[in-house]
């Protein structure tokens, strides 16, 4: 059975921006290997057409850009919406009974799966399918974002604390 894991970049603040801070060339690698080693990944409909920019190659990327590319194209890609009709390569749409597809994806897969998006991290914890929340703690404050938490929690336990590159450190959560 799979883990469900929901990580993602956040400030200091506690909001996730992609267009607020990105990862520097070291984080990038790490989420590379990260990547490589997913069974798969569950995203929002939002995260998902940022995302879907991997599918295609641009002119304009380095070898960590493409190495990334490659690593995303190759795992499956499950997309939770209600208003896309269709998704990209190697991703299945789910638009009805969210919870029983998502609990099925978690028996049929072993290894870690990535919850890709906020929103529907937050649809799930009621829901008990989450195993871990992964914070990278940049030291950057917004003001403004997407939260990276919404809503009521599961009382949670911190597992894990890892200094990462470009002054990043990384927090696991799992619900206690």
């Amino acid at each position: 059975m799979a883990s469900l894991v929901f990580g993602m970049n956040q400030s200091l603040d506690g909001y996730v921006d992609h267009t607020g801070f990105a990862p520097g060339p070291k984080l990038f690698r790490h989420f590379i290997d990260q990547v490589r080693a997913l069974s798969g990944s569950i995203y929002g409909r939002r995260l998902y057409e940022i995302m879907a920019y991997w599918d295609n190659d641009h002119a304009e990327w380095g070898t960590a850009e493409r190495d990334f590319a490659v690593a995303w194209r190759s795992h499956p890609k499950w997309v939770v919406s209600r208003s896309l009709k269709s998704v990209g390569p190697n991703a299945t749409l789910i638009g009805a009974d969210v919870q029983a597809a998502i609990r099925a994806i978690k028996a049929a897969h072993d290894g870690e799966i990535d919850i890709d998006g906020p929103v529907l991290a937050h649809s799930l914890v009621g829901l008990g399918l989450i195993d871990a929340y992964r914070i990278y703690l940049h030291p950057v404050a917004l003001g403004h974002g997407t939260p990276f938490f919404s809503g009521a929690l599961p009382p949670m336990r911190l597992v894990a604390s890892e200094p990462m590159a470009e002054h990043v450190i990384r927090l696991t959560y799992e619900p206690a």
